[in-house]
């Protein structure tokens, strides 16, 4: 039914009552209430958003020594970091020009145009000829992934059940893993040279016939991008979103099957509804009118964007160069290769866990102890010398601080939002806060030749700490509704 005819069904005050008990029902679903498919297309966007993140970390020396003249393997770090920092630029503007649009449009489409966008710049990708098409093709596909990033976390916390927000959240981050997972060893296995264990993969491929490995990482990016769109057009919408346009008997459409799967699920009846909140319908102060015109929500922004930028200082140093980090510090293409992709190991226990154990302890006290893991890590390959397995292991406790840190505070900050700002609102400070990738990877970690491995690890493992600390003046939100966290 259209939102013309939900305002004759359902006019003035008593639709207002009607979207608050409509509400009601929805939290008092305690499990995922709609088919797994549904997590699993979420899931798979973001698998490929991760993989393109990921698949630059390897591949980018092969590319580098074919699209920049002159350029070898010792000196590619020199060039990773424009078309990282252009990436991360677009990422700022998708973010910032297609949540809004969310806000004001609905989840479900906007998804389908920034999953649209992102594969079509990975497929420009495995085209270019040189390092400006390079470039301009990486800061296309940043405007998809960005906008991308805020709508499918602000889609799945709108969603889940209050108790399993963070849970829900690292689910989907499980196949994201899984993503940076395939990226980055099909970036090692397609475009490093082979050698034999521990220094690299012995059955790797590239060669003198074989050097365009990594237009196939990003061609098959690609493929995963169209898969995703098509699956896309089956999602519903959130029927939080349907209330604050007044599309009132939509929201209850979407409620009821939501209902009635979970009764299924249960194989009994439902709790009774939570007590009624206020849930604003036709507000007109949505997206950055109502962040930067209400007090709470502006000095939360400050506060998360602040966290954002010092994190992701960390997070993109290592996420998108600590390969090229590596061979800096004097190990072989193949081997630094090898240990970045070891890595992926602890990104895939760190996801399990988030999924397991995050809704045992507040978000705020998940990103400490992600910190200190991160820092961990780092201190270890710093000490590493040219010790392949102590290199390793720290390559893998790194992760784990990393992939800790991101599903924890994806669902955080989504529930620092009311949902007429929602997706506004982490885009704001996601987006913005990636300025702080391209400091990390364009200038942080150019100081490894001055600072050295130890002073290089410690400073970037730093930024973190500092970001964790801070977060402990935000607002506690686990168990707790979203409108009672941000009415």
């Amino acid at each position: 039914m259209s939102a013309q005819t939900s305002k004759v069904v359902f006019p003035g005050q008593k639709k207002s009552r009607i979207a608050a008990a409509i509400v009601a029902r929805q939290d008092r679903i305690p499990v995922w209430a709609l088919p797994r498919m549904v997590l699993l297309v979420i899931g798979l966007g973001l698998l490929f958003t991760f993989y393109d993140i990921g698949d630059i970390n390897v591949s980018f020396i092969q590319t580098c020594t074919q699209i920049v003249v002159g350029c070898l393997p010792l000196t590619a770090s020199q060039y990773l970091g424009f078309p990282v920092l252009m990436n991360l630029l677009g990422y700022v503007l998708g973010a910032l020009i297609f949540s809004p649009l969310a806000d004001r449009y609905g989840r479900r489409d906007m998804m389908v145009v920034t999953m649209a966008i992102t594969g079509l710049g990975s497929l420009y990708t495995a085209f270019v000829s040189d390092y400006t098409h390079f470039v301009l093709a990486r800061t296309l596909t940043g405007v998809g992934i960005g906008a991308d990033l805020a709508l499918v976390n602000t889609y799945v916390n709108e969603l889940a059940p209050r108790g399993a927000r963070a849970r829900y959240t690292a689910l989907i981050f499980i196949l994201s893993s899984i993503g940076a997972s395939l990226g980055v060893w099909l970036g090692f296995y397609l475009t490093t040279p082979p050698e034999p264990f521990p220094y690299g993969l012995p059955f790797a491929l590239a060669g003198p016939q074989f050097t365009f490995g990594w237009r196939v990482v990003y061609a098959i990016g690609a493929s995963l991008a169209f898969v995703g769109l098509l699956l896309r057009f089956q999602l519903p919408e959130s029927p939080r979103w349907l209330i604050t346009k007044g599309r009132v008997y939509e929201a209850e459409r979407v409620v009821e099957r939501m209902e009635d799967y979970a009764r299924e699920h249960l194989k009994a009846e439902l709790p009774p509804p939570e007590p009624e909140l206020q849930v604003p319908i036709y507000d007109r102060r949505t997206g950055y009118k109502e962040i930067f015109s209400n007090t709470t929500y502006f000095k939360r922004t400050i506060l998360l964007l602040v966290i954002w930028l010092l994190a992701y200082i960390t997070v993109y140093s290592n996420i998108s160069g600590l390969t090229t980090l590596l061979v800096a510090l004097h190990y072989p293409v193949a081997e630094a290769g090898l240990i970045t992709s070891l890595g992926i190991i602890g990104s895939m226990i760190c996801a399990f866990s988030a999924y397991l154990l995050g809704e045992y302890l507040e978000r705020k006290i998940w990103l400490m102890i992600a910190a200190l893991l991160t820092t961990l890590g780092e201190v270890t390959i710093a000490c590493s010398g040219s010790n392949f397995e102590l290199a390793a292991l720290g390559s893998i406790v790194l992760a784990m601080g990393c992939y800790i840190w991101l599903p924890m505070v994806y669902s955080w900050s989504t529930e620092n939002y009311p949902t007429r700002a929602r997706a506004s609102g982490f885009a704001l400070v996601d987006g913005i806060g990636h300025v702080g990738g391209g400091i990390g990877v364009s200038y942080v970690t150019s100081l490894v030749t001055r600072l050295g491995p130890g002073g290089t690890f410690v400073l970037i493992g730093s930024f973190l700490l500092l970001a964790a600390l801070l977060a402990q003046f935000g607002p506690s939100t686990r168990q707790k509704r979203l409108d009672e966290v941000s009415p």
